[in-house]
């Protein structure tokens, strides 16, 4: 580790020369004697320099990576009027544009070209100007501070704004510590589904910064966006053409520490699937699970010395003056990772499954494509069509207990013949993922007080597990000499498949008028009226085919030799001879052996906002009327006894917002912002089909008891702009949340997760801080007519947080028994699932400028301790001693790197880092180590509780630990 960074602190050092952020010139040339045809082939200069281009085919032409100033273009062309054209201003990560008509004889008038500067919303100062004002609280990061990040997707750019945080364990973003079920995700204002149906909103790991503009998290809501949501939006803008044209291509290549470790990168274990039914990252198979139990291997296969790598290329380009343009880019990426460490289950304090050597190979396979369309039909109407399509396959193997030590079952007496067994799980599962989404955005100024704007949506979503293999065995010594089959239920040697398809329809229309637009007084008054559309339809199965010895068949009888060939056992001549044979779920009304449920959501909303700027006041407030229909129809249970119903849940209700912001001076402004918000359930939430984890864990839906929470948020926030790409901002915020939804142990004797509203009522309320400064600045030397020092930023922020919610407890009129509790050990309340108390984010950021530009910067992400999974009491009177504590995340730093070097215009290169600290990732559980002493205590829980009452030691015990490795990668890029 001290390696790495004394050599990444030695090349950053070793190039401290100056940059400052650039822009660009583009345009087009056209012949007026020639109906104003394209002029292709013409010299463009900034006079003065060497610095040029010359237009292409189309008359078109950029000169980037000028530094901000004023310059005086020369076009030139063999028998036209050499044009002039003075004092065009260039802006930092802007694009002026500059389109010249030329003339052969007549010459050209300077007042015939037309000069345009527009913003780019890919870069840090344009964002960091929309957040100065904008009335409601949102901030963002581009896709040109991300490139600078070395930042390869939209979940980590999203930890880089003040009170994110990431949940390794889980998966999830986390804003102002509420998780997955509290945010909504959007892609330019549409809705866009999950890939998971564990989660309500989709992977952001899946879109990589090559397709996107910027992220923006709305930490405030206001009655356009959807009101389910209660700690924000997070919206990605899908990237556009920049300049005349692009053409890229760029490969990466690198390797994960863990993999190339000896005795895994020459072991790398991948499943049959990936090996023999996958092509470049496609899954295709149309063999049925019955098929798939003999004409498929059951051994994994291996891939040797696995090594990460990517390709990626960007094309784009503008026509018809710069009327049309398209940008299209593609990827296809390659990734493996493993990890060894700690996996428990406990269920009272006692230990159901555990293992000292639980593993995971993991290979990913991404592949991305985007097509944007953009059509400026005049300077009143433009649409936009944008289609982006996502495929990932992740392929896993996991396995416990090779090592003799793992808990795997409660079978193990009757594997008599060599005295206590060993047990063994191997976990096999590919995930495909399909996402398909394609939107059609209007923009249109009806007049000079009327805007309008639409966007219709279709979302197409594949999320399925086209074949998982399970197997449990027994053997008999480590290393094994016997192996055989646990049989226990039925399915613990299975292949089984589960599919989602969601397809979705969605939309909005919105319209402002513009009452009062007078900018030199600063007075504006607009009203914004709109309506809102969704409608998801959700369709999934799931399938088991299992295998048993028959009967007739002594127990234990078939058996092989080693762990790595259960084909000697699984195979054909097996199932001929009548050894084994397949089992069934049982039928499901429609008569298939599946399990099903199928789930609607239809959202409705009319909604109005004012805008309201009188000087230096501005106020948004506005309503939102929305309607949510939500049913689920299931059919599960296969495997025991099954559960056949509906879960139908009608909400209808106003979400009031209020958004306020004063500016005291030109540099400093107070916000205070007011909502109420809902959280609704989602269908896997609802729906009480039982999804088992590789570990065995299971996590099921509530069908009977689970409602939607609402939230009331307050935020009042002080900002302070030193420059325009400066910010120091200070926030306070707090949240009122009813009925609060959380991840729970469920109640009884089988350790079960699902989803309860643990308490009447949550509250979380924090500080942030917020800042974006630059510690040293270039100076312009007027002799050299250049910048000459060191740009070196820094961005800063940390969230501390307080959070609680109370645990219900609902006792009967007589005492004896409780209708609703969650309260468990001594805890009457407790934190919120996913909450951390204190999130920080740091990046130092370097930049140089001259012919060949370096770049370096090193950014850390911390979130504290937070809760994974809530604790449960095993039953009433009982819940002081007999319980499951909440499962902790414990806290972790996360840095990483990268330096960029530019060859010359056409090349880079550059050097990534991730992970480079690689902490133990590690989740804990405390276990009442003296349990019989409190039960002996009294029969009374009143008097345990009491101030006489016995004193508990907690144990805490690691329920899961492992490392993810450092990822190095080394790129190259070149630019046409």
């Amino acid at each position: 580790m001290r390696i790495l960074l004394t050599i990444f602190i030695v090349l950053t050092i070793n190039t401290l020369t100056a940059q400052i952020s650039t822009g660009s010139i583009v345009g087009k040339l056209t012949d007026k004697e020639m109906n104003n045809e394209p002029l292709a082939f013409a010299n463009v200069l900034i006079k003065g320099t060497t610095t040029g281009t010359t237009s292409d085919f189309d008359g078109l032409y950029e000169i980037g990576g000028l530094e901000p100033g004023t310059y005086t273009v020369v076009v030139s062309y063999l028998g036209y009027e050499t044009v002039e054209i003075p004092n065009v201003t260039v802006e930092a990560d802007k694009v002026t544009n500059v389109n010249v008509p030329m003339s052969a004889s007549a010459g050209v008038s300077l007042d015939e070209v037309v000069v345009t500067t527009v913003a780019r919303k890919d870069s840090e100062v344009a964002l960091l100007l929309d957040q100065r004002n904008a009335v409601t609280v949102v901030e963002s990061i581009g896709a040109k501070e991300l490139g600078d990040l070395g930042i390869s997707d939209a979940k980590t750019a999203t930890t880089k704004i003040s009170g994110v945080s990431e949940s390794e364990a889980s998966g999830d973003i986390f804003v102002r510590g509420l998780g997955d079920r509290y945010l909504s995700t959007t892609l330019n204002g549409l809705p866009i589904p999950s890939d998971n149906i564990d989660k309500k909103n989709i992977n952001l790991g899946l879109f990589p910064t090559r397709v996107i503009q910027n992220v923006s998290i709305s930490k405030t809501y206001a009655s356009r966006n959807s009101a389910d949501q209660a700690s924000g939006n997070i919206n990605i803008k899908s990237r556009e053409l920049i300049g005349a044209s692009e053409f890229s291509i760029g490969i990466s290549g690198g390797f994960n520490s863990t993999v190339t470790q000896d005795g895994v990168s020459d072991n790398f274990k991948i499943t049959p699937n990936l090996a023999d039914e996958t092509t470049f990252g496609f899954y295709n198979s149309d063999r049925t699970l019955v098929q798939q139990l003999t004409e498929q291997s059951w051994d994994p296969g291996r891939k040797d010395n696995p090594l990460n790598y990517g390709v990626n290329v960007a094309f784009g380009k503008k026509f018809f003056d710069g009327k049309l343009s398209f940008v299209l880019t593609g990827s296809h990426d390659e990734s493996y990772r493993y990890n060894k460490g700690i996996y428990q289950i406990l269920e009272f304090g006692f230990v159901q499954v555990g293992s000292s050597d639980y593993t995971v190979h993991q290979s990913e396979i991404n592949n991305t494509a985007l097509l944007d369309l953009t059509w400026f039909i005049n300077d009143k109407n433009k649409l936009k069509s944008t289609t982006t399509f996502l495929n990932t396959l992740n392929d896993f193997v996991v396995e416990f207990g090779r090592n003799g030590e793992a808990q795997v079952s409660d079978d193990t007496g009757a594997f008599s013949s060599f005295g206590i067994p060993l047990e063994f799980a191997q976990d096999q599962n590919t995930k495909q993922t399909n996402l398909l989404v394609t939107q059609l955005i209007g923009e249109h100024t009806l007049n000079e007080k009327n805007n309008l704007n639409w966007a219709v949506g279709y979302n197409l979503l594949n999320a399925d597990e086209p074949n998982r293999i399970r197997n449990q065995v027994f053997f008999d010594t480590a290393p094994e000499t016997s192996v055989a089959l646990n049989s226990q239920g039925g399915f613990n040697q299975r292949k089984a498949a589960q599919f989602i398809e969601d397809i979705e329809y969605n939309g909005y229309l919105n319209d402002v008028f513009k009452i009062i637009d007078d900018e030199d007084n600063k007075k504006k008054f607009d009203l914004e009226v709109g309506v809102f559309y969704r409608n998801k339809e959700r369709d999934f199965s799931s399938e088991f085919v299992g295998v048993i010895e028959s009967n007739g068949v002594d127990r234990f009888s078939t058996r092989t030799t080693s762990l790595d060939n259960l084909n000697q056992i699984l195979n054909t001549g097996n199932f001929a001879n009548g050894a084994l044979e397949p089992r069934f779920l049982s039928a499901n009304e429609n008569g298939e052996r599946q399990d099903i449920y199928t789930g609607e959501y239809i959202s409705q909303a009319a909604y109005f906002d004012l805008n309201v700027q009188l000087g230096r006041f501005s106020a948004n407030a506005g309503l939102r009327a929305q309607k949510d229909d939500i049913s689920v129809v299931y059919d599960v249970g296969g495997s025991g006894t099954r559960l056949i119903g509906e879960t139908v849940q009608d909400y209808q209700n106003f979400y009031p917002s209020l958004n306020l912001k004063y500016d005291l001076n030109e540099k400093h402004a107070i916000r205070f912002a007011a909502s109420r918000t809902i959280t609704l359930p989602e269908f896997k939430e609802i729906a009480p089909f039982r999804y088992v984890a590789p570990s065995g864990q299971e996590v099921a839906g509530n069908a009977e008891n689970l409602v939607a929470s609402t939230t009331n948020n307050f935020d009042i926030k002080w900002e302070f702009f030193p420059s325009n790409d400066q910010l120091i901002s200070l926030a306070l915020f707090y949240k009122d949340i009813q009925d609060p939804i959380n991840r729970t142990t469920q109640r009884g004797g089988e350790n079960i997760w699902t989803f309860e509203n643990t308490g009447e009522k949550a509250e979380v309320f924090g500080i942030e801080l917020e800042s974006k400064i630059n510690l040293l600045e270039p100076k312009f030397n007027e002799a050299t007519d250049d910048y000459e020092g060191i740009d070196l930023s820094l961005v800063f922020n940390a969230t501390l947080m307080h959070h609680e919610q109370d645990l219900k407890f609902v006792p009967t009129e007589d005492g004896t028994n409780a209708t609703d509790f969650f309260r468990f050990g001594t805890n009457s309340s407790t934190g919120l699932e996913g909450a951390s108390d204190f999130i920080m984010n740091a990046n130092l950021n370097m930049k140089t400028s001259g012919e060949n530009k370096f770049a370096a910067s090193l950014n850390a992400n911390y979130a504290s301790d937070k809760i994974f999974v809530l604790g449960n009491p095993e039953g009433f009177a009982i819940y002081d001693y007999s319980y499951n504590d909440n499962i902790i995340e414990k806290g972790f730093v996360v840095l990483n790197g990268r330096l960029s070097q530019d060859i010359n215009e056409k090349w880079q290169v550059s050097l990534n880092g991730q992970n480079l600290l690689d902490p133990e990732i590690r989740r804990t559980q405390g276990v009442l180590d003296n349990r019989n002493e409190v039960r002996d205590f009294s029969n009374d829980i009143n008097v345990r509780l009491g101030p006489n009452g016995p004193q508990r030691i907690i144990r805490t015990e690691t329920v899961r630990s492992y490392k993810l490795g450092r990822t190095l990668s080394l790129g190259l890029t070149y630019t046409f």
